[in-house]
């Protein structure tokens, strides 16, 4: 008796591949949003040329931000910001005609919801203070990374202070410690300039020994004992310039 073969079923080896239509859509989506959203409008405003220069091209290189301006003082850095109205402004702190605290305070004259942060390589604590004070919303120097300043510049956009820690640090103990007086900082600039007590009383027509008493609180408040190393201290700190 002859039996009879069953049929074989043939079975699918071929796994079946994992669809990405739906993972490319989602993608395209994503970057037709992030193509849509304004990009972050930057000024920079710094002296040097170099700096400029590789600030714009590492702006320009980020998807979400855009250079629309560059200054090479403060006063054109006030009037560029006055045509372009950028979102933020990257400011050095010393720069020709028009220092970094000056242009601040004359830009939020204008807006006192300017966007500001200061580039600089000074980090006294007194540089520190009078830059905040006046309305900047960062403070950073310039060795800070380069992700970081992108990062920080996002922040500042989006209604954040940025401070560094170890900036941050100098700015409590200069808001804590005490301050020189508008005489001290003339009489200071003075030391600064090599004059003597009797050439500052003669210049500020106080008399000497007013110029003395003075000279003594100055070393007192910044805990110093010579001339020279007042001077030293306060250019560190900001509170003068040679």
């Amino acid at each position: 008796m002859t039996s009879k073969k069953k049929p074989v079923r043939k079975t699918n080896t071929s796994a079946k591949k994992p669809t990405t239509r739906g993972t490319k859509a989602s993608k395209t989506i994503r970057s037709e949003a992030a193509a849509k959203k304004p990009r972050i409008a930057v000024l920079i405003a710094d002296d040097h040329s170099v700096v400029r220069e590789g600030l714009a091209s590492l702006i320009g290189r980020k998807p979400d931000m855009t250079v629309v301006g560059e200054a090479s003082n403060g006063r054109e850095a006030v009037d560029l910001w006055k045509q372009c109205r950028p979102d933020v402004t990257l400011l050095d702190l010393r720069m020709p005609e028009l220092d970094g605290v000056s242009t601040i305070k004359e830009i939020r004259a204008g807006d006192e919801n300017a966007r500001i942060i200061v580039l600089t390589t000074f980090d006294g604590d007194e540089d520190i203070y009078r830059a905040i004070q006046a309305g900047a919303k960062g403070y950073l120097l310039k060795d800070v990374p380069r992700e970081a300043l992108m990062d920080s510049i996002r922040r500042v956009h989006a209604g954040e202070t940025c401070v560094p820690v170890h900036l941050a640090a100098k700015l409590a103990e200069r808001v804590s410690g005490e301050t020189l007086s508008a005489r001290e900082i003339e009489v200071l600039k003075l030391i600064a300039q090599g004059k003597s007590n009797k050439e500052i009383g003669s210049a500020l027509f106080i008399s000497e020994g007013t110029v003395k008493s003075h000279v003594k609180a100055i070393f007192a408040k910044m805990n110093v004992i010579s001339r020279t190393e007042a001077v030293a201290n306060a250019t560190r700190r900001g509170l003068i310039q040679l």
